[in-house]
């Protein structure tokens, strides 16, 4: 499964300005609202239901990356965004630092090998240090579209 499957080009955020989880997060989800992937009545669900996974454990998985992510019924494929954080976000990471890089990704509940494909995938490339740090340098949503197509042929 490749990034560009599933990430949505006009949902990224190459300039997260926010303060709270929270926040980042309906900011994200408002971006693929946006961009025509969700809709505006599922907005709020599908932000619940990520705040309901946080609960569980933080998806701030370390090394300045979070993956935030459900399953809705509302979506028929896997639809997902990307932010940079500039100035680092407390994200309750498992390792106590801010998060700089969000992945947030949305998918059917039927198709839950779609889901955690897409997570793999996710997770791969976010182990990938040039990787991050080509993704925090990024300025624009073209420059991350770019590096994602870089990453799907193992380029970096």
């Amino acid at each position: 499964m490749k990034l560009t499957e599933f990430v949505v080009p006009d949902a990224i955020i190459p300039d997260l300005a926010v303060d709270t989880k929270d926040a980042a997060i309906r900011a994200m989800v408002s971006s693929l609202r946006q961009a025509g992937k969700i809709a505006d009545e599922h907005e709020e669900n599908i932000v619940s239901a990520i705040m309901k996974r946080e609960e569980l454990g933080s998806t701030g998985i370390g090394r300045g990356v979070a993956v935030p992510h459900t399953k809705h019924p509302s979506v028929d494929s896997l639809v997902a965004t990307v932010a940079v954080c500039n100035d680092g976000l407390n994200f309750a990471s498992l390792d106590g630092e801010d998060v700089y890089i969000l992945f947030l990704l949305v998918s059917p509940p039927d198709r839950p090998g779609d889901h955690l494909r897409g997570l793999e995938t996710i997770t791969r490339h976010l182990k990938n240090d040039d990787f991050c740090r080509f993704l925090r340098q990024s300025k624009t949503q073209e420059d991350i579209v770019e590096l994602l197509a870089e990453a799907d042929e193992d380029q970096i």
